[in-house]
């Protein structure tokens, strides 16, 4: 069945990309809009396998950590130096984005780089349009400026974790979700020597039982974790349906009757 959102994975590979599979990087389309939703080491390619590039309406970056946006430079040259025609392409992001990225690309006043990305840095609380999404940011617990993201079109919802410890505003954010895509980058019970910037698979379950989403997919796991155990500690916590973001898998998602 079609849905009101179309939900593409890039990349779901934790840290870095891997073998077959990039680092965080998704697509979501619905009414003829196209949102690239961070853009990891490796899913710029993917994205040019699925839409023209140029044609985007925007870009969210959930964070500036590596294998959440070092591919917002692939689609730079590109639309500067490959000979495409387009307007500057909106980048949602959190403070700071804009000149980490102009300093790596040494983009001062005037430079191209200005010409084909259009940041707006946006914080926990901001609520943006463009193209028949309508966006609300959240806090997420991470050890830079970082967000989760709630996106509605036509009537169906989809929150994103990006990367995210326990606490900020994902609950709220995904409450009533059609689908809720969540980190889960660790395994078993949280102790007191574990990471607090990152979720469990089992917190992941817990958080999308408490919002009352739909559905639950799990991503951010590292190459050689065991996939299968991480489905059964989130769905251990989450009696609805839960997936993984596997490279490729595509989600239709419905209306949310709780939106």
């Amino acid at each position: 069945m079609v849905g009101a959102v179309k939900l593409t994975v890039l990349g779901s590979n934790g840290a870095s990309p891997a073998p077959g599979n990039p680092a965080s990087g998704y697509l979501v389309e619905a009414l003829g809009a196209t949102l690239w939703m961070d853009a990891g080491p490796g899913t710029f390619m993917e994205l040019a396998k699925v839409v023209e590039p140029s044609q985007l309406d925007a870009v969210v970056l959930s964070h500036t950590h590596v294998d959440h946006c070092a591919d917002l430079l692939g689609l730079f040259a590109y639309l500067a130096y490959a000979g495409v025609t387009a307007d500057a392409i909106p980048v949602f992001a959190p403070v700071g984005t804009k000149d980490h990225f102009a300093a790596f690309a040494r983009a001062d006043e005037g430079h191209v780089f200005h010409d084909v990305l259009a940041f707006t840095e946006v914080g926990p609380g901001d609520e943006v349009s463009v193209g028949g999404f309508e966006m609300v940011f959240g806090q997420a617990i991470h050890p830079v400026p970082a967000l989760v993201t709630r996106i509605e079109a036509d009537g169906a919802v989809l929150a994103y974790s990006g990367d995210t410890g326990p606490g900020g505003d994902l609950i709220t954010l995904a409450t009533g979700a059609s689908l809720l895509l969540c980190e889960a980058s660790m395994l078993g019970l949280r102790d007191e020597r574990t990471y607090g910037h990152h979720l469990t698979a089992q917190e992941a379950g817990e958080i999308a039982a408490i919002a009352g989403v739909f559905e639950l997919v799990i991503t951010h796991m590292r190459a050689n974790w065991d996939v299968a155990r991480s489905l059964d500690e989130a769905s251990a916590a989450f009696a609805g349906p839960v997936g993984y973001a596997e490279p490729g898998s595509v989600w239709n998602l419905q209306p949310s009757e709780r939106a």
